[in-house]
């Protein structure tokens, strides 16, 4: 059974339903495009640094309420209503939650089905995977042709997940595309129809949250901060967390599982 739990100040607009296998999803419902301003990126990272404190967490997925759309960025009329200085705090609150996803000590899965735009792209690829819906809807870092460039991280996941040769000429074009070349390039990790989309990413969030959370926190932080080290102090990273596990009750229960030939069940 799921429970739901919403955000205190506008309830339609974030919440988060935790199921009792371990993950949370979070719905994103701002019509008509989840075009976001500062306030409403204040709410999101109000939720993700709520389920970073959660233990019972081990999975977040982050999905879209509306039809049509994931998240289309920053609202574009409010952003040119702006001042310098307001368009510079709004940016700043995306920084924090994209860096905040991807520091987690939880997995984070992007659900996508919709038109997956600028800021929103960059939401999707802070997270460790990015599942999407066959469909006639489009992905893209369009800021270019607002005489901008992603400013969320955007240039330096998209060219970790597709390369530099592909991710110059998206991000200098500014040109959008479809879920086949999203597909094709190394975008996405998982593509689903339509119809299942929900319970492919379901299933896979279940496998993932039934592992033990500290070693599902310890192996993200392995690859996160030791793919940008030289071999020497990834290794010494990696050898760091590793050893702190084997004195921890889910590595019992592991090797206690094995030796009876059953299920581990993980508390941790």
């Amino acid at each position: 059974m799921k429970t739901t739990v919403k955000t205190t100040a506008t309830p339609a607009r974030v919440a988060i339903t935790k199921s009792a296998e371990g993950v949370a999803y979070i719905s994103l419902n701002l019509a008509p495009a989840n075009a976001y301003y500062e306030a409403f990126l204040r709410e999101i990272g109000v939720v993700i640094r709520t389920l970073e404190q959660d233990d019972s967490v081990r999975v977040v997925v982050i999905k879209s309420g509306l039809e049509k759309f994931f998240c289309a960025g920053a609202d574009i009329k409010v952003f040119a209503s702006n001042s310098v200085q307001q368009n510079l705090a709004l940016v700043a609150a995306a920084r924090i939650n994209a860096d905040a996803i991807e520091n987690s000590s939880k997995v984070y899965i992007a659900e996508i089905s919709g038109h997956c735009l600028g800021g929103g792209l960059e939401i999707a690829m802070a997270c460790d995977f990015i599942f999407a819906a066959e469909g006639n809807y489009r992905f893209g870092l369009p800021e270019i042709k607002l005489g901008l460039i992603p400013g969320n991280g955007g240039t330096q996941r998209l060219v970790r997940r597709i390369g530099r040769r592909a991710a110059m000429e998206l991000l200098l074009t500014g040109d959008t595309f479809g879920v086949g070349q999203a597909q094709e390039l190394g975008l996405l990790d998982g593509i689903y129809s339509r119809d299942s989309l929900t319970e492919g990413t379901r299933e896979f969030a279940n496998e993932i949250a039934r592992g033990p959370g500290r070693a599902i926190a310890a192996t993200k932080r392995t690859l996160r901060e030791g793919s940008s080290l030289p071999l020497a102090q990834g290794l010494a990273l990696e050898a760091e967390l590793a050893d702190a596990l084997y004195e921890t009750p889910d590595a019992a229960e592991g090797l206690q599982a094995f030796l009876e030939k059953r299920s581990p069940v993980f508390n941790q």
